[in-house]
């Protein structure tokens, strides 16, 4: 093998055959291994979640965005720690429709493994907003950060349906993309500059992420239900901020969408491009 093929980087046909490969390798984990690395994912992207919150709490000294710029930077770790240590994220999974379109993997193990990690996912998030909110991480910056926390929640629960499926389209674009990326890959530098720009791009411009909303929303409702003085003080209405607006209004349609945006509009349209013909 020459210098050259050992450094450069994959190219997209290359990218395609290696995200297949992944598919099939995920999709055959055992359960206890693949939960546990659904957890450490959820960890993950909550403690990007966490990050991107503190850095919220200086938006409004700012201009809007650079702001979000800021907030979208900070939120990379999340996928950084996924990817480079190694871990199982939802969003990121819905590439494995590419070695199911190839038939190297059956309808029923990625619906296993989707099921599988988007629960992982769930028990991860909701943890770290535990640590977090036990930690009273909120009342730093004299409380900005549980501010910020809080005007980022309401938010997302009082987005419309169409608007939360929208955005959670376009957010699983991206993030997807990003994986991609980083399937071309040689080094974890390369991986880490091919995750920046398209996570903070759609943190950035306000898209919806089911995993990051498993640890935003529910540490809000933990600052609401066990430190109502924090709230009070605060003047925010959290009227709409509710477990069942939390997952109706906005997990349902964000995770929907990610799924067409990750499924159907990057690993499909990929996979027609580089794989349908080699395989049929």
């Amino acid at each position: 093998m020459s210098l050259e093929n050992r450094i450069d980087a994959l190219l997209p046909q290359e990218m395609a055959e290696k995200a297949e490969t992944a598919g099939v390798r995920k999709a055959a984990l055992s359960f206890l291994p693949l939960f546990a690395l659904a957890i450490l994912a959820g960890a993950f992207i909550g403690l990007g979640a966490m990050f991107a919150t503190t850095t919220a709490a200086a938006s409004s000294t700012l201009p809007y965005g650079v702001a979000r710029l800021l907030i979208g930077l900070a939120f990379c770790l999340g996928l950084i720690l996924v990817v480079v240590g190694g871990a199982e994220l939802f969003t990121g999974n819905n590439l494995i429709v590419m070695a199911w379109a190839s038939r190297k993997i059956s309808t029923w193990a990625l619906l296993r493994n989707w099921l599988v990690v988007y629960v992982g996912n769930f028990v991860g998030s909701l943890g770290t907003a535990l640590l977090v909110f036990f930690g009273k991480q909120y009342a730093a910056g004299g409380g900005s950060v549980g501010e910020a926390a809080l005007k980022i929640a309401v938010g997302k629960v009082n987005l419309g349906f169409v608007q939360a499926l929208a955005l959670g389209i376009l957010c699983n674009c991206l993030v997807c993309l990003a994986v991609w990326l980083t399937f071309s890959a040689r080094s974890v530098a390369d991986k880490i500059l091919a995750i920046i720009f398209p996570i903070s791009g759609f943190v950035a411009a306000g898209f919806e992420h089911s995993v990051a909303n498993m640890y935003f929303i529910p540490y809000t409702l933990l600052i609401k239900a066990f430190d109502p003085g924090f709230v009070t003080a605060k003047a925010i209405d959290l009227s709409s901020l509710t477990w069942g607006a939390f997952f109706l209004k906005n997990l349902l349609p964000v995770t929907l969408g990610n799924i067409i945006g990750g499924a159907m509009l990057v690993a499909a349209m990929y996979w027609f491009i580089y794989l349908r013909k080699r395989n049929n």
